[in-house]
């Protein structure tokens, strides 16, 4: 927005008034924060140099900028409207077109303005020949207001772009190119659950749904055999607010024709004007409004979805411009033509990188397919192909056949990709500047979640040097958030905590874990190599990969790959591939032992913590009880040494536990709890009683291997099975065990704040001893140790669980390499955060 007057006008007023301080980008402060004077007029240059920058940098964020200076001269407006332009926004103009004698009598009351009457006459001249030639200049909008009365009682109103309906969530339903095929258009209707209404003549004249609505990706006429029709279903929905269009570029060159615009009358458009002449001129007056209505795209679900014919590149959208226009209609082409007489397009789409989803239509593909993030909808219906639409947010595909063949392609339709210039971007190839600087990424269950820079420094660096191939490593599992502290006597954590947690949530049912002594694990196994190199492109000519919670390997190549083939054996026993139609399967462990992995951790810490207080405290014990018995009054530290002495044979007992000795697999356990994927599904949705069933099956096929995880259902609402859950705890804990995992039965559970914390661990008296040290049970240290703040460590297990989640879905979804390592590359990162790892 540029105001622009003479000195004196009352701009600065004016835009003090109705506009926030951080939107108004004035000259007079840029010449101060340039030369330390307001009125510096030699700090023009500089000044200007630096409000243009500002202005720049707000419109490409997005943000409305008011140029506060006087904007008389032409060629200052000229770099204004240039801006505008580069980041595709719309210039508008309030000219504060005063009187010369009240700028006058204004700059003469101000000490800081001590120039002459000539200026404001200069001033004034140089406005008064501008006011004509604003909106020819490129002012999208012209704003005059001239008296100081009106200027006072003038109000703002902001209105939002047509292209912006953030507020708009949908559910929709997203329809590719109909192009004419009426039929097919009801027969998707109705198999999409819409109601179609007709007239007196039977004719379709809208279609309603009770929950959900309608977005046309244009195209809806030409080649086909009845384009009148498509537009009166269309044109009926979006006045009943059933629907949304967008204009396809069909559309466009409809509407020059039917203004008698000049128009190569081709692709179809011949049959459009033909069938439109057996209509009454009403019915064409309407088209002619209803096409010339039809905006570029619209942006809808708080940013999320994105629809334009021909696809938006991330800068265009919610922006307005001739070439974001041209774009939304035509895709991004050279100017070039095919073999085919078509026109060459730049593959935008794969190098699409924005979070908004992106559905469009335009160019014909044989199949809808999801390429970063984006989906074409157009699969040639008129070409003898089908109709189809994208249900959103639901991502899932319907589309109906096409009755026949009702124009011959150009281009074949099974070769309907357009030609492209360049390679683009293979989207299998990692990019550094896909992880690293501070990022926010977009999930399916919580909208934003951010990553330091910082944070995604050591992530890299550990990701770089120690990680698995990328292209196994599809998930990393999230940290867990323990229990609220309890206030048992001599007990941290304890099962009822769990319990009340989630029954305050709403949650019917729990199902109780028994918690493994090893690491955690996630392993990926391919039912053969053709499998493996089809999705994974078996690095090695592996079957698959076995690694931690921060994307190491456990074990050396030839050792995982026994390890894997026992796993793709049991699992080809219990006969998972075929049941779930996949050529691999993606598990959440534990590894046993957690020697395992910790051996030199359990040597250099634990062990040695063990070994000094076993050689050191006995000694001490025996001192003092000789001192005490020659009447030495060392009573008091005598019992605190015997404690002490107590709590490491404890301390070296519970981490003992976990240790056991191995060679090769001998020894080794694997104990899955859930299948996370396989190809063409996450299965966050399966309760977690199905995927302990799987899991027990492939304890059947190789006992020897794989571990059983026992559990036991608690229902929240039945005070027995309450006391029974936590007798099992207690159970398992007085017997050396870890303690226990408590989850929803449902699993993935959403509430109207988000989603619930996937499970919360319950960790034994001592068991903890190992996390908080041999004498964490004294009592002054438990008190302290009560005072445990967690709300940190449950933000990051919620904000990893939605990462790994999502990352899930983008594999399920078929989605390139890098928009799935975005999601796990962000969960390594946020364990980089601040956090007390006894948590």
């Amino acid at each position: 927005m540029v105001l622009i007057g003479v000195s004196g006008s009352g701009k600065s007023t004016f835009a003090a008034r109705h506009f926030k301080a951080t939107e108004v980008v004035s000259s007079d402060v840029c010449r101060g924060l340039v030369a330390d004077d307001e009125n510096d007029q030699a700090a023009t240059k500089p000044a200007f140099e630096l409000l243009h920058t500002i202005v720049g940098i707000r419109l490409r964020e997005g943000r409305l900028a008011v140029v506060d200076a006087t904007n008389v001269q032409p060629e200052g407006r000229k770099a204004l409207v240039a801006l505008a332009k580069e980041h595709d926004v719309l210039p508008v103009a309030i000219v504060l077109d005063v009187p010369p004698a009240v700028c006058r009598d204004r700059n003469r009351s101000r000490a800081d303005r001590p120039f002459g009457e000539h200026v404001i006459r200069r001033q004034h001249d140089q406005l008064r020949r501008s006011l004509r030639g604003l909106e020819k200049e490129g002012f999208r909008t012209v704003h005059r207001l001239t008296d100081p009365a009106e200027i006072e009682q003038s109000v703002i109103v902001r209105s939002r772009l047509y292209t912006d309906r953030r507020d708009d969530h949908g559910p929709f339903d997203v329809i590719g190119d109909v192009h004419g095929c009426r039929a097919e258009l009801e027969t998707l209707l109705i198999e999409l659950g819409y109601v179609i209404g007709r007239d007196g003549q039977g004719r379709a004249i809208g279609a309603h749904h009770p929950d959900r609505r309608v977005i046309f990706v244009g195209d809806l006429v030409d080649r086909g055999p009845d384009s009148p029709g498509v537009l009166r279903l269309a044109m009926g929905m979006v006045a009943a607010g059933d629907a949304l269009c967008v204009s396809g570029n069909h559309e466009a060159k409809l509407l020059r024709a039917l203004r008698g615009r000049k128009v190569q009358v081709s692709h179809g458009l011949a049959e459009t004007l033909a069938q439109l002449d057996a209509e009454p001129p009403e019915f064409r007056a309407e088209v002619e409004r209803f096409v010339d209505s039809l905006i570029s795209h619209y942006v809808l679900d708080d940013g999320q979805l994105v629809v334009a014919h021909a696809g938006l590149i991330e800068r265009y959208q919610g922006r307005a411009s001739g070439r974001v226009r041209s774009f939304c209609l035509y895709g991004d082409t050279t100017g070039e033509t095919d073999e085919y007489g078509l026109p060459v397009r730049l593959p935008w789409a794969r190098d699409y990188r924005g979070a908004a989803m992106v559905v469009y239509g335009h160019t014909p593909t044989p199949d809808a397919e999801w390429v970063n993030n984006t989906i074409c909808l157009d699969t040639g219906c008129v070409f003898g192909g089908r109709l189809t639409a994208l249900r959103y947010p639901e991502r899932e595909l319907v589309a109906v056949d096409a009755g026949e063949v009702y124009y011959e392609p150009a281009r074949p339709l099974a070769s309907s990709a357009p030609a492209a210039i360049g390679a683009g971007r293979d989207p299998e190839v990692l990019d550094l500047t896909d992880v690293t600087g501070s990022r926010v990424l977009h999930t399916g269950y919580l909208d934003r979640i951010g990553v330091r820079a910082e944070n995604a420094a050591a992530a890299l660096e550990v990701m770089s040097r120690f990680a698995i191939d990328p292209r196994w490593l599809i998930y990393l599992p999230p940290t867990m958030s323990p229990v609220a502290t309890s206030s048992e006597p001599g007990l941290l954590e304890h099962p009822a905590q769990a319990f009340d947690a989630y029954r305050t949530d709403g949650v019917p049912a729990v199902i109780c874990e028994e918690k493994h002594m090893g690491s955690r694990a996630v392993a990926l196994v391919c039912r053969d190599l053709a499998a493996a190199r089809a999705r994974f492109g078996a690095p090695d000519d592996a079957l698959g990969a076995v690694w931690t919670r921060t994307g190491r390997s456990f074990f050396s190549p030839e050792l995982t790959a026994e390890l894997v083939e026992r796993l793709r054996t049991a699992a080809e026993r219990a006969g998972l591939f075929d049941e779930l139609d996949t050529g691999w399967l993606l598990f959440d462990a534990e590894l046993l032992p957690w020697s395992a992995k910790a051996g030199d951790l359990l040597r250099s810490q634990y062990a040695a913590v063990g070994a000094a207080a076993g050689a050191a405290l006995p000694v001490a014990v025996e001192a003092l009880a000789q001192a005490q018995a020659r009447g030495v009054g060392v009573g008091e530290l005598l019992g605190r040494t015997e404690s002490r002495l107590a709590n490491a044979e404890l301390f070296r007992a519970a981490y003992q536990r976990y240790c056991w000795p191995t060679d090769g697999l001998t020894g080794v356990r694997l104990a899955p709890f859930q299948l996370l994927a396989g190809e063409g599904r996450a299965y966050h949705d399966q309760p977690h009683s199905w995927h302990l069933s799987l899991a027990d099956r492939l304890v059947e096929a190789d006992p020897e291997l794989i571990a059983q995880t026992r559990r036991l259902v608690v229902d929240l609402t039945d005070e027995t099975s309450l006391q029974a859950g936590i007798d099992w705890w207690t159970e398992l804990t007085d017997a050396g065990g870890e303690g226990m995992v408590v989850k929803p039965l449902s699993n993935l559970v959403r509430t109207k704040s988000g989603v619930l914390q996937p499970g919360l661990k319950v960790r034994g008296r001592e068991y903890l001893r190992i996390i908080y040290g041999p004498d964490y049970t004294e009592p002054a240290n438990l008190s302290r140790l009560r005072d445990r703040r967690l709300g940190h460590k449950r933000s990051m297990a919620l904000r990893e669980y939605a990462l790994g989640l999502e990352a899930l879905d983008r594999v399920a979804r078929g989605e390139p390499l890098w928009r799935v390592h975005e999601c796990v590359f962000a969960v390594l990162a946020l364990e980089s955060e601040p956090v007390d790892p006894r948590l």
